[in-house]
């Protein structure tokens, strides 16, 4: 089913109708590259054309044509969206900006799908991948990376690598090199921030990855970026690529479920430890090298590492995330941060005396301003935020997030004319796109579509509910009840499956379930014991593992085939109630007469909800399960919003049915093949 919400006004005439003829004219080459017989079919190997993927192309060259609209889609699994917007982008000659929602997404793009319909149409624009600075390998903070690296070690070894990458590397890109782990500790101290980078001092400023980086972008006819990096260029904050939006016609967000959120954290306001420490360390490390003689400025890093002991010694006992209310009462705290903001005072006078010293002493200083800077923004009183805390094992964040960020989100695109085309496979509750369009900053009239998946789902899948309910999801043996009841399915699969769970003490109370109670020969691969990527590399490699994850498994996983054939999820995906900036978003809807359940609490759990889903059918070929187990999808009235949003499978209510309908469709594929 498609639904479309029409938010444009018609003029008559014959400018007009010359507009509308180009505007048709555009959408109908789009639709006729991915038909049958079209470019695409004659050039890519296995291309199978889809009415909903001509569908979706044909609106987003209408609203390219158009110059100044916005357009949202959800589009379905299958659908083939990618193809979708690149078809027309291509067509349009026009300059574009494409935003994922993350680094991988963006790799596949760039790397696999652009130059894919590039071949395919005959066209060679220009194109840049840009991503955020801390991706790319800086020079100078290599040298003195390796200055502290001694010996024949580990990390010594990898500093010789980061060198002959750095001599070769074109693009000088750290995720895609794989010669370091994202979270490794060196990580950070080979790349470069806003705050540390020395910028035209940099006396490595003619081999800058990242200035590189820049002039290829603003040189590009389509530029690839990440949700981050677009967000930076919208608000004009220095990430060192700023206005690339003033220079496009066409902005495509694909992943666009993903913006609202990290709208809020980037439109906030941050303070963090880790911060603070990384300053002291550059401080030492660029005094050793330009100012040794300065030994009161070596006590004024000690001052900082105090004051860091002290903030995290009196927020041991915090929980992981808590409201700012619920903690600042205490004297102590705000003792700590009195202190803290006194040793940065410290600091930025030691660092005044020592910048003529060298560049990075006097970066150093532009640094220390600025963590002082937020701290003070962070401690006021600001209308329509969230101050809210996060505490992790050895570092606490203090955070000041938008109660709302669809408005600086209006207010940036407002001040960016283009056409914007938003799209996902999960923006609509049924038919309703009120909540994503609000969610963004657009207009509840905005022009939306939503396009179902092509796959034949009540062949292919199988939806499983629990005949008797299980027990309210609050009581204390309900993992246990969910496991029970989904043993049949866990044991009888012969293919893997993913265990999905909405909190990570579910997911550790399974896991300590489960460990001994499946056999040896099928691997039980538990999300925190080793690294994303690892224990997606084991899962696919193994054929008939079950993965037990939690909110990160939930999107970005493309497994096909029988390594996937079965998607168990515990409970339905409300976010957790006493999460700081929830509880704050619910009052204020509240305070505004809303509903803060049905108008922002049941649609995010709904659109969270397909996202898991979405994991299961990847392929025309895929069969499998879907098993939820939360007895609200049929206890409460709200269920049924559910249950509607997702696609219509086949449905049973015995294990035992559901793997007889998955053997069956295996047959009926192996028929398929043979035929």
């Amino acid at each position: 089913m498609r639904k479309a919400h029409a938010g444009r006004s018609t003029r008559f005439g014959a400018w007009s109708g010359r507009l509308a003829e180009a505007a048709a004219e555009a959408a109908e080459r789009a639709r006729a590259a991915l038909r049958t017989g079209g470019i695409l079919a004659r050039a890519v190997p296995g291309f199978h054309p889809r009415e909903p993927q001509q569908v979706m192309a044909g609106l987003v060259a209408e609203t390219i044509d158009s110059g100044t609209e916005a357009l949202l889609v959800e589009a379905a699994t299958g659908v083939g969206k990618t193809f979708a917007y690149l078809v027309p982008a291509l067509l349009s000659s026009r300059r574009v900006l494409i935003s994922t929602g993350t680094k991988t997404l963006q790799d596949q793009l760039f790397e696999k799908d652009l130059p894919m319909v590039c071949a395919a149409l005959g066209r060679r624009p220009k194109t840049a991948l840009l991503k955020g600075r801390s991706n790319y390998l800086c020079h100078y903070r290599l040298e003195s990376a390796a200055a502290d690296a001694t010996g024949r070690g580990r990390q010594a070894e990898t500093i010789r690598e980061l060198r002959r990458l750095a001599g070769s590397s074109r693009t000088g890109d750290l995720t895609q090199a794989g010669i370091l782990a994202e979270d490794a500790p060196l990580w950070p101290q080979v790349t470069s921030t806003v705050d540390n980078c020395l910028g035209g001092e940099c006396p490595r400023l003619n081999e800058c990855f990242v200035i590189r980086a820049r002039r290829r972008a603003q040189e590009a006819e389509l530029v690839v970026v990440n949700h981050h990096l677009l967000l930076a260029d919208m608000a004009l904050k220095d990430e060192g690529f700023g206005e690339l939006l003033p220079q496009v016609d066409v902005v495509i967000v694909d992943e666009a479920h993903q913006l609202p959120e990290i709208a809020g954290a980037f439109f906030g306001l941050a303070f963090g430890t880790r911060a603070v420490r990384d300053l002291g360390r550059d401080v030492t490390r660029e005094m050793e090298r330009d100012a040794p003689d300065l030994v009161d400025l070596r006590e004024r890093v000690s001052g900082l590492a105090r004051a860091v002991s002290a903030l995290l010694q009196c927020s041991e006992d915090w929980p992981a995330r808590a409201a700012w209310a619920e903690v600042s009462d205490q004297a102590e705290v705000l003792g700590a941060l009195s202190g803290m903001d006194a040793a940065l005072e410290a600091m930025e006078e030691g660092l005044r005396v020592a910048a003529p010293r060298g560049p990075g002493l006097d970066q150093a200083r532009s640094r220390c301003v600025a963590l002082r800077g937020r701290l003070r923004g962070w401690l006021e009183e600001t209308p329509g935020t969230v101050p809210w805390v996060e505490r992790f094992r050895q570092s606490l964040m203090l955070h000041r997030t938008p109660l709302d960020a669809s408005r600086p989100l209006a207010e940036q695109r407002a001040r960016h004319p283009a056409s914007w085309v938003f799209t996902s496979a999960t923006l609509a509750v049924g038919d309703d796109f009120r909540h994503a369009a609000r969610r963004l900053g657009l207009p509840d009239d905005v022009r939306a579509e939503r396009l179902d998946s092509p796959f034949d789902f009540a062949r292919q899948a199988c939806l499983a509910l629990p005949a008797r309910p299980l027990p309210n999801p609050n009581l204390p043996g309900y993992t246990r009840a969910c496991i029970d009841w989904a043993w049949p399915l866990l044991a009888g699969n012969p293919g893997g499956g993913f265990f999905l769970f909405t909190s990570h003490r579910a997911l550790r109370e399974a896991a300590a379930l489960l460990r001994d109670r499946l056999p040896a020969e099928r691997p039980l691969l538990v999300q925190g014991e080793r690294p994303r990527a690892e224990l997606l590399e084991r899962f696919r490699a193994s054929g008939n593992a079950w993965l037990l994850g939690a909110h990160s498994f939930w999107e970005g996983v493309d497994i096909r085939g029988d390594a996937l054939s079965i998607v168990v999820i515990d409970r339905l995906p409300f976010a957790a109630p006493n999460d700081p900036v929830l509880q704050a978003r619910t009052a204020a809807i509240e305070a505004a007469g809303g509903n803060p359940f049905m108008d922002f609490q049941l649609p995010q759990a709904v659109l969270a909800l397909k996202q898991g889903v979405g994991r299961l059918i990847r392929d025309a070929d895929d069969a499998g399960i879907l098993a939820l187990c939360d007895p609200r999808l049929t206890g409460k009235p709200y269920g049924r919003r559910f249950l509607n949003s997702l696609p219509r499978f086949h449905e049973s209510r015995d294990p035992a049915a559901a793997l007889a309908f998955l053997h069956a469709a295996r047959q009926r594929r192996g028929a398929d093949i043979c035929a």
